[in-house]
């Protein structure tokens, strides 16, 4: 939803148009003489202003619950065949916290708008995705770097366990792949729950330890954990959530890619030393 061009080499070197998809008029014929159409610009934790000036409520209702759906009817308005929705797992995983998380209803309902629309004119079917991992050389991503920070041991009087529970994990590239395995052939209306690896937060803070050259058995607590804040774990403190990941031959991607994703990350943060 950005209105500035990318500076990323990579990314620069694209075709952009600025937009906003929630206050700019986007059916106003711009999104015109497109196939297809990949969303991935819904809100979470990292955009709710923290200066009280909206609610939860209000905030993830106007650009997850009803922002989304307008973006969605504007691009079949304008004649896109076929789109890929990037949502989130939590409405499959942990259905009880859409009757108490404003973000996670809002996901919910904004998913259940778009793969409503699908027809024969309009196919839609969404990606909800767990914790994905991967990077972009020239594009920062604060949380991973610090997270080599932390299993390098170089945040000072942080020290180093892991919280109790877990997660499915999945790579960017595999996401990738499955966006374009929708494209070409996902079931219209339909909402897979993709995903790669189910791992303990220890066997996974425990590849970052061995990859950045720190091998750690670490100690598993139930506390808050420094890098993992109570208020982005919507499933909740010390959750396990394990799943077997849907889509994976129907939409053809790849698997088991979680500990060369890392190697990869901590290799691009080496290198900048």
């Amino acid at each position: 939803m950005a209105r500035s061009a990318p500076t990323t080499p990579v990314l620069a070197a694209l075709p952009f148009i600025p937009t906003h998809y929630v206050e700019d008029d986007v059916a106003d014929g711009r999104l015109a003489g497109f196939d297809w159409l990949v969303f991935a610009a819904g809100v979470d934790i990292r955009q709710l202003p923290q200066d009280g000036s909206v609610t939860e409520e209000d905030f993830y209702t106007r650009y997850n619950t009803e922002g989304i759906p307008r973006f969605f009817a504007a691009a079949k308005a304008a004649g896109i065949k076929r789109a890929a929705y990037i949502g989130t797992f939590y409405p499959q995983v942990a259905p009880e916290k859409v009757e108490t998380s404003p973000y996670v209803r809002s996901r919910k309902l904004a998913d259940d708008a778009i793969r409503a629309m699908s027809d024969d004119s309009f196919a839609v079917c969404s990606l909800n995705a767990p914790f994905v991992l991967g990077h972009l050389p020239g594009l920062e991503i604060p949380h991973l770097h610090y997270n080599y920070l932390y299993t390098k041991g170089l945040m000072e009087g942080v020290p180093l366990w892991a919280p109790e529970g877990g997660t499915n994990h999945i790579t960017s590239l595999s996401l990738a792949e499955a966006v374009q395995g929708a494209l070409e052939k996902g079931e219209p209306g339909r909402a897979y729950l993709v995903g790669d690896e189910n791992l303990t937060w220890k066997a996974y803070f425990e590849m970052w330890c061995d990859e950045v050259g720190n091998p750690q058995n670490l100690d598993v607590r139930s506390d808050e954990h420094p890098l993992m804040p109570d208020i982005i774990m919507f499933a909740g403190r010390n959750a396990t959530v394990s799943y077997t990941p849907e889509g994976v031959e129907e939409l053809c991607y790849g698997t088991h890619r979680v500990r060369s994703v890392i190697a990869e990350v901590v290799a691009s943060f080496e290198s900048a030393q």
